[in-house]
């Protein structure tokens, strides 16, 4: 088949949207990986360790001159990262439009994301600026690589299909990186039994999220195809300095589209909640629960096969009861799940693991219809740049949360209370997305109305 002239849409059947659909599904379980075993478990610690092993006697390090504490490199590789996604995930969002070649940059920035995180086998010896290096890369491809393939949703998905297919993809990515933290956590308890040392399993466990991601990445970028694109001989640069120009154009056509701003709005208020409920939990059960790191191992896998039942299940739902309607009663789970915390029992692992499930139920959902609720909002022809900015709310402006958790223990020195702050975000993030018109946001964007919002 030809490439079709620039805002020229190629026709496709609905065989040729199914097998799309099942190729775009799998780049979720490929870099689900990431997230899990790099993010959630191994880097953190083990990055601190090698911190430690090159700090002065009062336990700093001297990266570019700087005095700066070694058990502080991993969070402010974490925030170093944020910062660039802020930055460059609008920028890939525009390129992906300006150039139509969504197939080719998925490639690109999976691939540099999947090397970076195979390189962390390297980070040893006090080498914890390579660690850095390498983090920093790889999680900035990922955001960067998450706009594109958010962005092809509208084109392999009718718009009765987005919630379904955004949902199987969700549930698929938890299902794969669950698998991986599974074999990683076998190598890692069960180092002697393989030969290996504890740091040695660490390092294969991180580098095997790269393999990982790098081998299943293969399977959309078989199945995917791009509807347009620009002359092949546009030079780079050439195209870095056009997607600039698109992305100011985008900002002014944000203004004009009020609906898409104020679900934009909505999702960042209750997804701050969602992300600070995920990265304090671990801290809540070992600090106010005292529980231990194995329980906590537990419900980390838990959450992730749970969540891939309850994303499929959700999707379900909104198909016969709208996204939108879903949406809002995750949220009231949310916070049911946040105020039943305060009263689990200290020492009480089953007590943990029956929250973790229930968080399990409603994470992807939320996540997986937030994102196709959105794709209906936005134009066509800009849809790669609405989902880097998107994806910034989503990887990006997740601070409130922390900072909220964060004072309401120093104020009240309670893990409790700090947790139960948190329905602010479910109950505002609530009421925001009660008064978002989403027909008519779809109405604006000239997309079709689906049966069901």
């Amino acid at each position: 088949m030809g490439l079709a002239p620039v805002g020229t849409p190629v026709e496709t059947t609905p065989g040729d949207r199914r097998r799309e659909q099942r190729g775009w599904y799998f780049y979720d379980w490929a870099n689900s990986a990431f997230d899990t075993t790099v993010v959630a478990v191994f880097l953190g610690p083990y990055l601190s360790d090698i911190a430690k092993a090159a700090a002065d006697a009062d336990g700093f390090v001297h990266p570019l001159g700087a005095d700066l504490r070694a058990k502080a490199v991993y969070p402010l590789a974490v925030t170093l990262s944020v910062v660039l996604q802020v930055l460059v995930l609008p920028l890939a969002g525009a390129l992906a439009d300006h150039t139509g070649r969504k197939r080719a940059l998925l490639g690109a920035f999976a691939y540099v994301g999947a090397f970076a995180t195979m390189g962390l086998y390297f980070v040893g010896g006090g080498r914890y600026l390579l660690g850095v290096a390498l983090f920093v890369v790889g999680n900035l491809a990922l955001g960067a690589s998450t706009v594109v393939y958010n962005a092809f949703l509208p084109d392999i998905a009718a718009p009765d299909e987005r919630d379904a297919v955004s949902s199987r993809g969700w549930g698929l990515g938890y299902l794969g990186g669950g698998l991986l933290l599974v074999l990683d956590l076998v190598l890692f308890l069960a180092h002697d039994a393989f030969g290996v040392t504890k740091g040695e399993a660490v390092r294969i466990s991180l580098a095997s999220a790269g393999v990982w991601w790098a081998a299943f990445t293969l399977i959309p970028l078989r199945a995917l195809r791009d509807r347009r694109r620009t002359p092949a001989a546009e030079p780079l640069p050439a195209a870095v300095r056009s997607a600039f120009g698109r992305l100011a154009g985008t900002l002014r056509d944000m203004r004009g589209r009020p609906v898409a701003l104020l679900f934009l709005l909505a999702f960042l208020v209750y997804n701050d909640g969602v992300q600070t409920v995920i990265t304090m939990s671990a801290t809540f059960a070992t600090e106010e629960l005292k529980l231990g790191q194995t329980d906590v191992i537990a419900a980390v896998l838990l959450v992730q096969f749970v969540a891939c039942g309850g994303s499929l299940l959700l999707g379900r739902l909104a198909r016969r009861y709208g996204a939108k309607r879903v949406v809002l009663t995750s949220l009231v789970l949310w916070t049911a799940v946040v105020l039943a915390a305060y009263g689990l029992r200290r020492g009480s692992a089953a007590e943990f693991l029956a929250l973790a499930a229930a968080i399990g139920v409603v994470l992807g959902g939320t996540q997986a219809l937030s994102r196709s609720l959105f794709s209906h909002l936005l134009p066509r022809d800009r849809a790669a740049e609405y989902f880097g900015f998107y994806v910034i709310s989503d990887k990006g402006t997740s601070w409130l949360g922390p900072l909220v958790f964060a004072a309401a223990l120093q104020w009240t020195d309670s893990y409790r209370t700090a947790l139960v702050s948190l329905v602010i975000f479910f109950v505002v993030g609530f009421a925001l997305l009660v008064t978002v018109d989403v027909p008519r946001g779809v109405r604006e964007s000239g997309n079709p109305l689906p049966r069901r919002l």
